[in-house]
């Protein structure tokens, strides 16, 4: 048996993806072509980007074709601080390294000055830090962005308070964990950007989209034909576009579902093992994602453990070049080095089941006990 529990990294196409993806590679035609081939192609990208739009709640035109979510964010975050004269970006603290990365490099490059939303012990971001730097710095700060749930944790945050307090602010939001498990309206939130991404949501890899206010004009990151907006020229990817509406047209994903397993695994993991911790657990969070930390052990080794068990999860934290670092955002949310690379992530989705969830905690005691040992003799 192989059980996969990491959907918030990348989720099985839909069958109704593949199927719209793969009668569009059979059409002929370059969108941007005035020929009848092209026309027809231009026509099923706009149906499309229709599609994305009213499950987003906002204007076809708003939505601009990227060729994943990190280009999104780095559109978004590099456009809005290029498109204003002021210097000061504010993000939170446990933001993906998609606007993080982004946001350091304008430090480095641009003379921006960067400012870290902090965070409670549950993981949700402190709107009162917000109001005082918006009161004391406000007309400095040329934009704002928090992600609407944490890739890790699954903990949603009150972006529309945050709207609020803002004011003229842009503020910008990732939206990839979010979009189609929750519900989430550009409109209603009132926001100036949002990201999204296909493969988060049952569709392809290789497909994002920045969802851009229709007022607001931002320098573009890829100059040449003059595409979306003239803000991301290249040929569109048809496709791969008309997939990510397919997949989001088709309303699979099935949240009440998806939250029982996610709770009946949590349930299992603290009645094996009442010394673990589910970070977040306070916060309102995603249906499917459970951060839970296990004192004593390194995630690396529950990671490779859990695999040779034919169960696939993540670490919390990032590995660069084979080096285990901490979670930057377990440590936001006040966990200690040791301990935030102590944590698995499991992320549940629509194509999970019950016997999943079963056989996933009936390995994992053995597994915790052989991470616990190889922590031990590594400390030797």
């Amino acid at each position: 048996m192989s059980v996969y529990l990491d959907h918030a990294a990348t989720t099985p196409m839909f069958d109704v993806a593949i199927d719209a993806m793969n009668t569009s590679l059979r059409k002929l035609g370059n969108p941007s072509s005035l020929h009848t081939e092209g026309r027809s192609t231009r026509k099923d990208v706009e149906d499309a980007r229709e599609k994305i739009a009213h499950a987003l709640g906002c204007l076809a035109s708003e939505v601009i074709f990227t060729g994943s979510g990190t280009e999104a964010d780095n559109a978004a975050i590099k456009g809005l601080f290029w498109h204003s004269e002021k210097k000061v970006i504010l993000v939170s603290s446990i933001e993906h390294h998609a606007v993080l990365d982004p946001a350091h490099w304008l430090v480095e490059h641009e003379g921006a000055q960067l400012l870290e939303i902090p965070v409670t012990t549950d993981g949700v971001i402190d709107l009162d830090y917000v109001k005082k730097v918006v009161a004391d710095r406000g007309s400095e700060i040329a934009l704002i962005s928090v992600m609407h749930s944490n890739n890790e944790t699954g903990v949603i945050q009150p972006i529309a308070d945050l709207v609020k307090i803002a004011g003229d602010i842009p503020v910008h939001c990732d939206a990839v964990q979010s979009f189609t498990k929750v519900p989430l309206s550009f409109k209603d939130l009132g926001l100036f950007a949002m990201t999204i991404s296909a493969h988060k949501v049952g569709g392809p890899l290789g497909i994002g989209a920045l969802i851009l206010r229709r007022a607001v004009e931002i320098p573009a990151l890829l100059h040449g034909g003059g595409q979306e907006r003239d803000i991301r020229s290249g040929t569109l990817n048809a496709p791969s576009i008309v997939a990510f509406a397919a997949a989001v047209e088709a309303k699979l994903y099935d949240a009440k579902k998806v939250a029982a397993l996610r709770d009946a695994f949590e349930t299992g993991v603290l009645a094996a093992r009442p010394d673990a911790v589910i970070n977040g657990r306070g916060a309102d969070r995603l249906p499917g994602i459970s951060n839970i930390t296990f004192p004593g052990t390194q995630s690396d080794s529950l990671l490779l453990l859990m695999d040779s068990q034919k169960v696939s999860c993540s670490t919390g934290a990032a590995c660069t070049a084979g080096v285990h670092r901490p979670s930057h955002v377990l440590m936001a949310m006040g966990l200690t080095d040791v301990l935030s690379q102590s944590s698995l992530r499991f992320s549940f989705g629509t194509t999970n089941t019950q016997a999943d969830v079963e056989y996933a905690l009936s390995v994992l005691p053995d597994v915790i006990a052989r991470g616990l040992a190889a922590n031990l003799v590594g400390k030797k």
